[in-house]
């Protein structure tokens, strides 16, 4: 499997038990509230929910959604629903998308977000994270509706993971997911806080949502899952309120590293750069207890997410400090 962040046994097994500050996900560190689960969530086998279905549709804005268990559920099963194909996946990005349409016999190329453009008429499929993950890039919806509806005028999809775009909906084309050949990816997990339910959504066209869950089989997305996740959706006051304070947050993490010299861009979820001493950072900040998601293929660079409260902050700054001063010692 591909290394993800959130993985601190792998911490502790290298670095031993700290009281460990994982900032190495864009998982909001303050989760919302699950609600008392009924008895018969656990009882029942889970049909699925037409009222989590309507829900998400009208959280997301779009026309129609299927839940399935987690946006990984999505990305390890679109591939398997197109013949060999050409797919163009934007570089860096979520590592699993790649991998995924590489191994159900697709021709890969991976392209950096400047020449995806151009990358364009050589792809039947094309899967871009807005935003993206790690580095926060967008590309504006209307150049996304452009390109998807090129890739469909010839039997082709354009892919879009907004797992990371619940805090900024102006750059989503969920709305757009009913036109052929549009297929948008959308994540509980981030926005949220609730990735241990393992929940995600899917927008595209009817016929397209169909075959993709008869491929997934039935009960994928568990009753408690679903509990929750209608009550997360369908609570505008907490939505709104914790859009503001991400923003909030996101720009005190950002304003913390350029007092350090390090020029960053994300989302409110994290913060991403490219750092020449990549290995040297990420080994210093888990050294005291702190861990950050380290790139070292396409995009070589440092993640952090959110600290959840102040002793985090505290203890992210003491850390920048150290590493900037490490050279005067």
């Amino acid at each position: 499997m591909l290394e993800h962040g959130g993985n601190l046994r792998t911490a502790a097994q290298r670095f031993g038990q700290h009281d460990w500050l994982d900032l190495s996900t864009g998982i909001n560190p303050h989760w919302y509230p699950a609600p008392a689960i009924a008895a018969n969530a656990w009882h029942r086998l889970p049909e699925p929910s037409v009222q989590l279905a309507q829900a998400a549709a009208s959280f997301y804005g779009a026309p129609l959604m299927l839940p399935v268990a987690g946006t990984q559920a999505a990305i390890q099963a679109l591939p398997r629903l197109r013949a060999p194909s050409r797919v163009t996946v934007s570089a860096p990005s979520y590592a699993e998308h790649a991998h995924h349409w590489q191994q159900h016999g697709h021709t890969l190329r991976q392209v950096a977000y400047a020449d995806l453009e151009q990358a364009l008429v050589h792809s039947d499929v094309m899967v871009i994270c807005n935003p993206n993950n790690p580095t926060g890039a967008v590309v504006p919806p209307e150049t996304l509706l452009r390109w998807a509806q090129q890739l469909a005028a010839r039997g082709g999809w354009l892919v879009v993971d907004e797992a990371f775009g619940d805090t900024s909906p102006q750059h989503s084309v969920a709305a757009h997911s009913q036109q052929p050949g549009l297929i948008v990816l959308r994540s509980i997990g981030k926005f949220f806080g609730l990735a241990g339910i393992r929940l995600g959504f899917v927008a595209a066209a009817p016929e397209l949502l169909q075959a993709l869950a008869d491929l997934l089989g039935p009960w994928t997305v568990s009753g408690p899952a679903q509990q929750i996740a209608l009550d997360a959706l369908r609570d505008s006051a907490w939505q709104e309120q914790t859009r503001q304070k991400l923003q909030r947050s996101g720009a005190r993490l950002q304003q913390l590293l350029a007092q350090y010299g390090i020029s960053s861009h994300g989302t409110p979820l994290f913060q991403w750069w490219p750092e020449p001493q990549a290995e040297a950072f990420w080994q210093h900040m888990a050294e005291r207890g702190i861990w950050v998601r380290l790139f070292t293929h396409a995009g070589r660079g440092i993640r952090l997410g959110l600290p959840p409260d102040e002793i985090g902050w505290q203890r992210l700054t003491q850390a920048l400090t150290l590493w900037t001063n490490k050279d005067s010692v």
